[in-house]
């Protein structure tokens, strides 16, 4: 379900879809709605109420299919970590080592399949629409895959690449889409979304995503253990936990050097503030997580990683 504070900007797309673009580009911080909104934004494409006011309607049977997952004209393509169920079932007997982690990665081979998908007719008269997400998520190949498609689109073939950080994308894909930003809600909103989802401490969480709802309500259902971290960070044995350690070290650093400077903590991590002379070694040690928090995706030791993370902060 598409969020509230974005409904402005799925009525401006409404008001583009007879003047389509082949290609747009959602963007913006995570935890925004973007996804629903690129979602919705698909089911009115494939809608199909003749009465162009009432789509997407959620009655016809475009609408029906694609709440199903089921449309012939509609393909998403995520990460295998990221999807509901897992790609392929394994053989019966398959040693579990040979079946690996789903990939975090979007390929070069989910790529490659829509190019069938798009060069075909419309299954339904309409348009054929392709959702990916996130789209900084391709590997080098798959993204080159990808804009042989953008270069050249079929007739009829809409693309929508949702993305947290746009500056990731080659830029040549992003010069040949069409930019739409989805913007953090005013506080007020995204706190009332929160109340109206039954979450106590609504401000707090909201300040520790940064503005973002949705971020904000996942990590309220993490509070333990962020409250853990946040309160005495130490090195951490689980993978899943290491970039929740990079992160509050980077949100800690950050709040730290703001209230150095006067300005009131972003985060509300309530650490003690920095001497004023040692902001700018807390500003650096925060960009220094920012990089870490991107390494974390990959097979390191969680332990050594987190304790050299712990190592590099200053001193107090």
């Amino acid at each position: 379900m598409m969020h509230p504070w974005n409904d402005a900007l799925f009525e401006s797309l409404r008001r583009r879809a007879g003047r389509l673009p082949h290609a747009l580009l959602i963007h913006g911080a995570r935890g925004t709605g973007k996804l629903a909104l690129a979602e919705r934004f698909a089911q009115l494409l494939l809608c199909e109420a003749p009465d162009p006011a009432r789509k997407p309607c959620g009655a016809c049977a475009g609408c029906r299919w694609l709440a199903a997952g089921s449309h012939p004209d509609f393909r998403r393509l995520e990460p295998e970590a990221l999807a509901p169920q897992p790609a392929a079932e394994p053989e019966e007997g398959e040693p579990a080592a040979k079946r690996g982690k789903p990939s975090i990665e979007i390929k070069v081979e989910q790529v490659r399949e829509l190019a069938g998908f798009l060069n075909v007719g419309s299954h339904r008269g309409r348009f054929r629409v392709a959702l990916m997400h996130p789209a900084e998520d391709m590997n080098a190949n798959a993204a080159n895959a990808l804009l042989k498609g953008l270069e050249e689109p079929p007739p009829g073939a809409v693309f929508l690449l949702v993305s947290h950080r746009p500056a990731r994308l080659l830029p040549t894909i992003r010069s040949r889409c069409v930019a739409v930003p989805v913007s953090i809600p005013p506080r007020d909103a995204g706190l009332k979304w929160l109340s109206d989802q039954g979450l106590q401490d609504a401000g707090r969480w909201l300040a520790y995503a940064g503005g973002a709802p949705l971020l904000a309500l996942d990590y309220a259902e993490k509070a333990d253990l962020l409250d853990r971290i946040l309160r005495q960070p130490a090195p951490v044995t689980d993978r899943d936990e290491l970039e929740m350690l990079a992160e509050a070290l980077q949100k800690q650093a950050l709040d730290r050097a703001f209230a150095a400077y006067g300005l009131p903590p972003k985060y509300e991590t309530e650490v003690p503030a920095a001497r004023r002379s040692d902001a700018l070694a807390w500003l650096a040690f925060a960009r220094e997580m920012g990089r870490h928090r991107r390494l974390c995706r990959h097979p390191l030791n969680p332990k050594l990683f987190s304790a050299q993370m712990l190592a590099e902060r200053p001193s107090p």
